[in-house]
């Protein structure tokens, strides 16, 4: 695959955003499925002990690479499988051994991340995560967690350093395997892309932004109108799983446009 460094316009970000969900709407089952098999998968490993966590995160860059190519085969109305998250691994595949180091790095920075930022909100954040999770869980307990002093701080903290990780991460895992690039090199290239496109990156992440609230308040607003606000809470995980699939599946045109690429199949997905 060429692969250039190119001029991204602004505008781009709307259009990766519509382009991603498109596809994801022709190929519904397909996408949302292989993003429920990664994850499926991602937290058995996490259960393995001292090093489930490590493992599990170190998966994140194949969750990535998988969709770019689950996109790449929509486009080109090929069978998507499971097996492309881990076809890269197989033995002699190109940029293997520059894949694997670029999973254990973001393994070992996604643990760091979580360390520092549990020391710095001293747990408060975990703490809302499990009275949240908690149906039966006293009003009391749930205020006192949004009301740490400490939860605030700590998020900012988590949002800055995961951004700061998703970056330079952002294209490598593709780059090392489709551009033959070394897995520094790789992370060099994708903190530079998205430097050059960062007007697109932040329409782009705008956009994602908006929808999500967009649904989240119409979905609201008329389970409310229906007298159905007990469904609300129903309707997140289908949601969330709908969003991230469509989310993944329009990275492939966030690297395209940032790269170039010699491949016909690259063209968008015609109106559904």
């Amino acid at each position: 695959m060429g692969l250039k460094l190119q001029h991204v316009a602004a505008r781009q970000g709307w259009t990766w955003m519509r382009d991603g969900l498109r596809l994801y709407f022709r190929r519904p089952l397909g996408f949302t499925g292989l993003f429920l098999v990664f994850l499926i998968a991602a937290m058995l490993l996490m259960t393995i002990p001292v090093v489930g966590g490590l493992i599990g995160m170190a998966t994140l860059p194949l969750l990535t690479l998988g969709f770019m190519a689950a996109t790449r085969a929509a486009l080109r109305n090929e069978t998507l499988s499971p097996l492309l998250f881990v076809s890269p691994l197989r033995s002699g595949a190109p940029g293997r051994a520059a894949l694997i180091k670029l999973c254990l790095g973001y393994g070992a920075a996604s643990v760091a991340v979580l360390m520092l930022s549990h020391w710095i909100d001293g747990g408060a954040f975990e703490r809302l995560q499990m009275a949240m999770a908690r149906p039966d869980a006293p009003r009391p307990e749930l205020e006192a967690a949004l009301n740490d002093p400490s939860l605030l701080p700590g998020l900012l903290l988590r949002a800055t350093l995961v951004m700061l990780v998703s970056i330079p991460y952002w294209h490598a895992p593709a780059l090392a395997v489709w551009g033959g690039q070394s897995a520094g090199q790789a992370l060099f290239s994708s903190t530079l892309a998205l430097w050059r496109a960062k007007a697109a990156f932040i329409v782009y992440s705008l956009g994602w932004t908006v929808a999500v609230g967009l649904f989240g308040t119409i979905a609201a607003l008329l389970f409310s109108l229906l007298g159905l606000r007990q469904l609300i809470g129903a309707i997140g995980l289908p949601a969330g799983l709908i969003f991230s699939a469509a989310f993944y599946a329009s990275l492939w045109f966030t690297f395209v446009d940032c790269f170039g690429s010699d491949e016909v199949a690259d063209t968008p997905p015609p109106p559904a």
